[in-house]
C-alpha cells in the first residue's frame, strides 16, 4: 500500500475481499500497523492502547470509505503520544510508517512528498479531534489488570504461579485486545482477560467460600459479562486467522 497523502474524502471503492464485513478486516490490520510501528517508535503500553482506543473511537462516527483508515491511524499514534506525554516526531512517525508500507523502500526526502504527509497528519489529528470531541483521555484494563495480578499471585500457591505464565497470557491478551473494541469497563475488561487466561492454561483459582474468586476482584461484574467479553476476545482471534 502507498503511502496516504493529503487528508482527502475518498470514493466509496468495491471491496478487494470476500466476507461479511470488510471494514472488520481492515481495522483489524489498520490496529496491527499501529501496534507494530508503535513497537518501533518505543511507544509503551498505555501510549499505543490510546492510539487504537482513539482510531476505534474515531471510526464509530466515520467510514472507512470516506477518510483513509492509515491517515488515521498516524494521526492516532501522533496525539496519543501527547496524550500520554510520550511525544514523537512526527517525521519518525511519517518514516517508520513509509517503511511498514513500504518495505524496503528509503526514508522520505525532505521534499514536498514529506511535507504533504505531515501536513495531512496534523489536519487529521484536528479532525480526530472534533469528532471525538476532545474527548481522548482513556481508562484502561492496565492498571486493573497489575492489581488483579498481584491479587491473584497472593492467592495461589507461590510454586505454581512460578511455574505458570499467567502474567505473560493475560498481558499479551490485554495487548491482543486492542485490534477491537471492547466496549466495556476497564476492571470488567481486566476480569475477563485474567479468566480466559486461566481458562487456556488450566489453573484453578479457589473463591473465599462464598465468592468467586472474580467476585473477590470486581464485585459488580457477572459471569455473563465475562463470557460477553471473552466471545469478542476469540472474534479479535479468528479475524487474525483470517488477515494472515
Amino acid at each position: 500500500m502507498e503511502s496516504c497523502v493529503g487528508l482527502a474524502l475518498k470514493k466509496p471503492r468495491p471491496d478487494a475481499e470476500p466476507g461479511p464485513d470488510p471494514d472488520t478486516r481492515t481495522h483489524f490490520r489498520v490496529c496491527r500497523f499501529i501496534m507494530e510501528t508503535g513497537v518501533k517508535l518505543g511507544m509503551c503500553s498505555e501510549p499505543l492502547a490510546t492510539a487504537c482506543t482513539v482510531y476505534h473511537r474515531f471510526f464509530q462516527c466515520c467510514s472507512p470509505r470516506v477518510f483513509e483508515p492509515y491517515l488515521v491511524a498516524m494521526a492516532a499514534i501522533y496525539l496519543a503520544g501527547k496524550v500520554e506525554e510520550q511525544h514523537l516526531r512526527t517525521r519518525d512517525i511519517i518514516n517508520v510508517c513509509h517503511r511498514y508500507l513500504n518495505p524496503g523502500s528509503d526514508p522520505l526526502e525532505l521534499d514536498s512528498r514529506f511535507w504533504d504527509l505531515r501536513d495531512s497528519i496534523v489536519q487529521c489529528e484536528l479532525l480526530v479531534l472534533r469528532v471525538l470531541n476532545f474527548q481522548v483521555s482513556f481508562q484502561h484494563p492496565h492498571k486493573y489488570l497489575l492489581h488483579y495480578l498481584l491479587s491473584l499471585k497472593a492467592l495461589m500457591n507461590r510454586h505454581a504461579w512460578d511455574r505458570t505464565p499467567i502474567a505473560v497470557t493475560t498481558w499479551a491478551l490485554l495487548r491482543d485486545s486492542y485490534h477491537g473494541s471492547l466496549c466495556h469497563p476497564p476492571q470488567h475488561v481486566a476480569v475477563a482477560i485474567l479468566y480466559l487466561a486461566l481458562q487456556t492454561l488450566g489453573v484453578e483459582v479457589p473463591g473465599d467460600g462464598e465468592r468467586e474468586w472474580w467476585q473477590v476482584l470486581s464485585d459488580d461484574i457477572t459471569k455473563p459479562a465475562i463470557d460477553d467479553i471473552i466471545v469478542e476476545l476469540i472474534q479479535i482471534y479468528n479475524m487474525d486467522a483470517k488477515c494472515t
